[in-house]
């Protein structure tokens, strides 16, 4: 009888290990594949950045009357016309193409870049953000994931001594070259009607100057940090979103302003327009 006890209970043991075995080395291929394919979609992005500026240019790729599609991207945007952007983070693993498909909003939360389906999916943008007329806040999601890979070194922006030697993001959409600036990092709940709860993705478009400022006030509130960097009703903003473990339903959220040629907001040409006409945006 023991003998038989101990002959199943091995054999239970060897079936959970070969499973345990299993989804590691699944889980291990799945990584691998996912590093290759954005390793390889960067050096694409990387090689037209620095293409020999002596080089003749290649022809244009027209993206509306008045754009062109950035030559870094050109290419890309062939492989996969939901492309509406890059980013990148200096000192992390942020080096990602951004997605957005407005009538399938969730499709690369479970898909990557080449469409098919992977746990690792690929930074995408809300599906009510106008990424190239800009709205007020475009909203970004990407996984958490253990290996360090999506948006899993936005962690390091816990970090105040990390945010002061990093305090820009570069965000590419298809046709603009742009650079945001760090203004709050804070981590909220999600999905509850509970106080602690800071629904920032709802916050797309300000319907006015009131809206726009109770927003960045919410943010500079619960930031980890002061980073002496506001916003103001005209701003562009981005916000970056991934899942934080310390609670349920946490996310971690880095909100950035866009700068604009000269180094300033978006904001002082707004209120510049403003002045002219002796009246405050509304």
């Amino acid at each position: 009888m023991k003998k038989t006890i101990s002959i199943i209970l091995i054999a239970v043991f060897a079936a959970v290990l070969g499973s345990s075995t299993f989804y590691i080395v699944r889980h291990n291929k799945e990584a691998d594949k996912q590093a290759e394919l954005y390793h390889n979609l960067a050096s694409v992005v990387e090689a037209a950045a620095q293409t020999d500026a002596e080089a003749e240019p290649t022809e244009p790729i027209p993206y509306s009357e008045e754009k062109t599609i950035l030559p870094e991207l050109a290419e890309l945007f062939g492989q996969n016309g939901d492309l509406v952007g890059w980013i990148s983070i200096a000192d992390t693993n942020i080096n990602y193409p951004v997605m957005q498909s407005v009538n399938e909003p969730n499709f690369y939360l479970k898909h990557g870049f080449d469409k098919e389906y992977s746990e690792y999916g690929c930074p995408y943008v809300q599906e009510d953000c106008d990424v190239q007329k800009l709205s007020d806040n475009l909203v970004i999601y990407g996984h958490h994931m253990k290996n360090g890979s999506m948006f899993a070194h936005l962690d390091k922006f816990k970090s105040e001594s990390f945010w002061s030697e990093h305090k820009t993001i570069a965000f590419n959409t298809l046709t603009d070259r742009q650079e945001y600036e760090i203004v709050a990092v804070f981590r909220t709940v999600v999905y509850t009607d509970s106080p602690d709860a800071f629904k920032y993705y709802r916050f797309v478009d300000a319907g006015n100057a009131n809206e726009f400022d109770s927003f960045i006030a919410k943010c500079k509130e619960l930031s980890f940090y002061d980073t002496g960097v506001t916003a103001a009703y005209g701003d562009k903003l981005i916000t970056l979103s991934t899942c934080e473990y310390s609670r349920n339903n946490s996310r971690l959220v880095v909100v950035a302003k866009r700068i604009v040629e000269g180094g300033d907001a978006d904001a002082a040409q707004t209120y510049a327009e403003a002045s002219a006409e002796s009246q405050r945006p509304d």
